[in-house]
């Protein structure tokens, strides 16, 4: 059969790269594969699908026999529908000041979600249990929102990674006070690769009771998912999917994407190639006179900080962020299509606007 006559054109150069986010990159050509093979024929809707049972199977085999999957469009989407299963309608969320939940979700677990972030400042984006205790009290006042979830993100919004031990450390110090834990794991397969662990050992085996696992970030078209680690600890988890608009009708094509990531080792060759990526970015930079690194480079984000007219110029070439504009930090993310090439080029332009 001929391929199907179409009247879509491509309306970018797909030469240009940037350093600007993961998530500009798009989708890894084994997942686009993954998508042809799930297409053609019926399949049952809402989940009801082949695709979606045997994503089933592969979540319990990085995550342990009890864990439990809910694909969903987004991130945002995972992270919300995620803290609504853990909190009560007077509950509160625990996390650090940076976390994306915070400060890249407009508001979206507090209005949609309808709980309390509590905040605390984590210079490095990790907490620490004495960081918790800061918001951890007052459980019997009801004039305040009830503290039962501390949320982490791996690797942090800064770039940074929780070892197994720190994260099973925040784990006990949570349960022993009667809270739950959340992942934000967005970037959980960089941590993964970061610290060369199985991503059980950073959840499951940790002592965390859910995640918001990631796709779009490692070469998915679009979608994550909810994995409900400790079966205990939700509820009513399918009506909480519905209600956030994060029910996907023709969900096959959610789950043959993370299908795609999880059954071989595709997650772990994206993340290893953008931390790698990331190093050898940091690297290049820390040559480069008047360039100041400012966290530890342990996944696919270097943040630095330069002169505010030399970011300017340089983002005329290379498109990325400002972090803090006022003070000159910016941040550059590789992706799993960041070639040495386009390091390389980055580099050198940042030489020359630094030398003009």
């Amino acid at each position: 059969m001929n391929p199907p006559k179409t009247d879509a054109r491509r309306h970018h150069d797909p030469e240009v790269r940037g350093f600007a986010s993961d998530n500009y990159a798009g989708a890894h050509p084994e997942v686009l594969a993954a998508l042809a093979l799930a297409n053609g024929g019926h399949q049952v809707a809402y989940g009801e699908d082949a695709y979606t049972e045997n994503l089933q199977h592969l979540v319990r085999s990085h995550f342990g026999p009890t864990a439990e999957a809910f694909p969903v469009f987004n991130g945002t989407g995972a992270n919300v529908v995620a803290l609504q299963a853990v909190t009560d309608r007077w509950g509160a969320v625990i996390c650090a000041e940076s976390a994306h939940i915070n400060v890249d979700e407009c508001g979206a677990p507090e209005r949609v979600g309808g709980l309390k972030l509590l905040t605390v400042p984590a210079p490095d984006g990790k907490l620490t249990p004495e960081l918790i205790d800061r918001q951890a009290y007052g459980w019997d006042d009801e004039h305040r929102a009830m503290p039962q979830v501390v949320s982490i993100a791996q690797a942090t919004e800064l770039g940074t990674v929780y070892t197994p031990d720190e994260i099973r450390a925040l784990c006990e110090h949570a349960h022993a006070h009667g809270m739950k834990v959340h992942l934000d794991g967005s970037r959980l397969a960089n941590a993964a690769a970061t610290l060369d662990v199985p991503m059980r050992t950073l959840t499951n085996a940790a002592g965390v009771d859910i995640l918001s696992l990631g796709g779009t970030k490692n070469g998915a078209l679009f979608g994550e998912a909810v994995v409900v680690l400790n079966q205990d600890a939700v509820s009513h988890m399918k009506h909480l999917r519905k209600l956030s608009m994060q029910l996907a009708s023709k969900m096959r094509f959610v789950s043959v994407q993370l299908e795609a990531l999880l059954a071989r080792d595709l997650w772990l060759r994206n993340a290893r190639h953008s931390n790698e990526m990331a190093q050898r970015l940091a690297e290049g930079v820390r040559a480069v006179h008047g360039v100041e690194i400012l966290h530890p480079v342990q996944s696919n984000a270097v943040f630095a900080r330069l002169p505010h007219d030399v970011s300017e110029r340089l983002q005329k070439r290379f498109r990325f962020y400002f972090w803090d504009e006022a003070a000159g930090d910016v941040r550059w993310m590789c992706a799993f299509d960041t070639t040495e090439e386009d390091v390389d080029a980055f580099v050198a332009a940042l030489k020359e606007e630094m030398a003009q």
